[in-house]
């Protein structure tokens, strides 16, 4: 069964983010967008722990469903689908090796309730649980693999928004130059990273270490409408021995919807208090430095690919599952009405679509075109007809400042403005 999966998000409880964010919510929003598995985030911090164990129950495949006393009947019938629940956390890492503090971020998937008791019980014991929905512990990743191992063989890390330039394993500010450098012995446990939303697929490529591996993507979201932004594509049964086989084999494994990746916070270098945005080629011949005020700039994802990369952009390792980029249903309701992204007038066309149509990633890339038209109007047909083919313009993101991405513009191509 083909099914879309979003395996990282967080709950209320993490710092900076939305009080929304309810089991309720979050499966409320799973059916609006058209995700089939989500994850739970934030796994280990007590308070979510509790509410879990309270509002889902498991579903018999390794995976949980939302009691049915807390479901909502606002779903449109539209969009009503199952929902499953997959257990899963965020655990930031910040520790010193080879001469460097490392600050990576991991993504870990478990089974049940008592694999992850025993993960917590154990993380307990090294730093705090209670004060965020993502700890922050001073632990080698390494060591955080070889705990969640030990709670549970089924148990899944995955360097999570592995390019990020400051919490990531390949991160230009505190990471690795590869997953052999990072993990050691332990590399061969790990079948996975998380693209982020400054890279895509078609970037990964270009290096040679990660042709073996798996490229997922999650949204990382911090409220419930940011819920699938970036996702991945699954051909199994719905189960959490099939996920996780999927990725470790690519047996099962469909591909991803992805963000373009130059509307990521950190794709180009810059300096953002000065409003400077370079390309790698324009770092370099800055020497690395802020062109007005002389301070290092933040080296964003490309440049980061283009020192470890050994492929050339273009090159597609063979058997690698496709990929789909897209912009937010709301995002382009907004553009098309010149109006903006929490507009009542985006709010109500998002409804009557979804109702019309389908859920959100159904509208995105299966619905036809002249259904669109007829729901919508020629102008939403003629921008989802453009997003499809990547025709779009986009100013680059840059240190932590999202890019700037338009449909419309002098002519119907991707390019940088």
């Amino acid at each position: 069964m083909r099914f879309i999966a979003d395996l990282h998000i967080h709950s209320k409880y993490s710092i900076a983010t939305s009080r929304d964010l309810s089991p309720e919510n979050i499966w409320k929003w799973a059916q609006l967008k058209g995700i089939t598995v989500i994850g739970t985030g934030d796994i280990t911090h007590p308070g979510w722990f509790k509410e879990l164990k309270e509002k889902i129950v498991p579903a018999g495949n390794g995976l949980f469903c939302l009691k049915k006393k807390y479901r909502s009947h606002c779903i449109p019938d539209s969009c009503n689908a199952d929902v499953f629940f997959l257990l899963s956390g965020e655990i930031s890492c910040i520790y010193s090796k080879k001469g460097k503090t490392r600050k990576i971020h991991s993504l870990i998937l478990l089974r049940d309730f008592a694999d992850a008791a025993k993960l917590n019980m154990a993380l307990s014991k090294i730093g705090t649980l209670t004060s965020d929905g993502r700890p922050i512990l001073r632990l080698d990743v390494k060591e955080l693999l070889k705990i969640a191992l030990g709670s549970s063989a089924d148990a899944m890390l995955v360097p999570a928004h592995a390019w990020t330039p400051h919490f990531s394993v390949f991160g230009a500010a505190s990471g690795f130059d590869s997953l052999k450098d990072c993990f050691e012995e332990l590399t061969h446990n790990i079948y996975t990273i998380e693209t982020g939303l400054s890279s895509d697929p078609a970037m990964n490529w270009r290096l040679s270490f990660l042709n073996k591996i798996t490229l997922i993507s999650n949204s990382d979201a911090h409220s419930p409408s940011r819920i699938g932004r970036e996702a991945s594509i699954f051909d199994t049964e719905i189960s959490y021995g099939a996920i996780t086989d999927a990725i470790k084999t690519r047996r099962g494994f469909a591909g991803t919807i992805e963000f373009f990746p130059e509307e990521g916070k950190y794709y180009y270098d810059g300096h953002r208090s000065c409003g400077i945005s370079t390309s790698p080629k324009e770092t370099v011949k800055h020497n690395y430095l802020c062109p007005v005020c002389g301070k290092k700039v933040t080296l964003g994802v490309m440049h980061r690919i283009e020192i470890l990369a050994d492929k050339k952009m273009g090159f597609k390792p063979k058997g690698s599952p496709p990929f789909y980029s897209i912009i937010p249903l709301n995002e382009i309701i907004a553009e098309t009405h010149e109006v903006g992204v929490t507009s009542m007038t985006v709010k109500k066309e998002y409804i009557k679509l979804l109702q019309d149509l389908g859920s959100e990633f159904k509208i995105l890339m299966d619905v036809p075109l002249k259904d669109i038209s007829d729901a919508g109007s020629h102008t939403l047909q003629e921008a989802i007809s453009r997003v499809r083919a990547g025709h779009v313009h986009i100013k680059p993101g840059f240190d932590g400042e999202y890019g700037k991405i338009k449909i419309f513009g002098s002519s119907p191509e991707r390019r940088l403005i």
